[in-house]
């Protein structure tokens, strides 16, 4: 305590002392940094670092550094966040260490929690499973059927689960790969004999050839049209058979925001409703970033189904960025 009092005296005399003379104008205080380490693919580092987006970053004091895989992560760093796209069980381990050594950074996301969206028969569960409904309408899923082997079982196990048709047909896993993007639409249920297990068969429901993908970055929410498959009348139904398989839809190629859309087609799904859904998502898959295809069903106003989740989300979180650095340094 007596140190105190000699400080505070001391520092009454140089006030006296200094009486009249203008005050010394202090440097501004040092700018806190930001440390992001990045663990991405070749091809994720390309999309993510846009031009000029690490020159921007740096002036508001976040610094991006590459995590080398050929060192040991716990050796590395400090960081204050961690992104990755990266897969498999030996890095799915190492993140779990790390995270499990510094519970302090925050992992985009969670290797446990991601694992979850690499698999159609579970990414959709905790949609069913919340079965959201309030005034500004509800949100399901469609039935779905997995089939693990055996083809020619197809028609009967269609039937006992009384899906009706036409189906698409996705890949039961998704590893990144453009093969596990693709998806089919089948016409009858003996033509899905033609293709290789496993795979998840879904209910078509007509959307008016237009989806809505969410992209959810921690409480914010952005929404996009992107173009799907098209409707199908009864009576393309009743006259096709066969099954004809489509590239990836919704990729950001398909966009649809410019398009001279319907209205009723075009109009975007509520923010209350996809402000709720978005945070009951996080909530239950314990993820950050992560985005929905979600499709309203034709000729309702309030019908909607989410039909996929997944967590690439890089290039939209690069653009936000972007954007974010961009509006700040012209406020500055």
């Amino acid at each position: 305590m007596r140190l105190i009092g000699e400080i505070s005296y001391v520092r009454n005399e140089e006030d006296k002392e200094n009486e009249g003379v203008p005050p010394m104008s202090l440097p501004p205080p040092p700018q806190q940094t930001l440390v992001v380490g990045y663990a991405l693919t070749s091809k994720k580092v390309k999309s993510f670092f846009q031009p000029k987006l690490e020159a921007l970053a740096r002036k508001k004091g976040i610094v991006f550094v590459a995590i080398d895989e050929s060192r040991l992560l716990l050796d590395q760093g400090p960081f204050d966040i961690i992104l990755h796209k990266l897969t498999g069980k030996e890095w799915q381990q190492v993140l779990e260490d790390y995270m499990e050594n510094h519970p302090e950074v925050t992992v985009l996301d969670p290797p446990a929690a991601i694992q979850r969206l690499y698999n159609r028969q579970s990414m959709l569960q905790d949609v069913a499973d919340l079965n959201l409904s309030n005034c500004y309408g509800r949100v399901g899923t469609p039935r779905q059927l997995v089939i693990t082997k055996d083809s020619s079982s197809i028609p009967d196990a269609v039937s006992k689960a009384g899906l009706a048709l036409p189906l698409v047909a996705k890949p039961l896993v998704v590893d990144g790969s453009a093969k596990s993007h693709e998806l089919s639409l089948a016409y009858d249920e003996f033509s899905l004999s033609k293709l290789d297990p496993p795979f998840v068969l879904q209910e078509f429901i007509n959307h008016g050839g237009v989806l809505f993908k969410v992209y959810i970055v921690g409480e914010a929410i952005k929404v996009v049209r992107r173009f799907s498959l098209p409707d199908v009348s009864k009576r393309e139904l009743l006259s096709s058979t066969g099954v004809f398989q489509f590239p990836r839809v919704s990729c950001a190629a398909a966009s649809a925001d410019d398009a001279d859309l319907d209205p009723s087609i075009a109009e975007l799904p509520p923010r209350p409703l996809l402000e709720k859904l978005a945070r009951e998502l996080r909530r239950r898959l314990g993820l950050r970033l992560f985005n929905i295809d979600i499709i309203r069903e034709h000729g309702t106003r309030d019908g909607f189904y989410v039909i996929a989740k997944c967590q690439d989300m890089i290039t939209y979180l690069s653009t936000s960025l972007r954007a974010w650095l961009v509006a700040s340094s012209k406020s500055d």
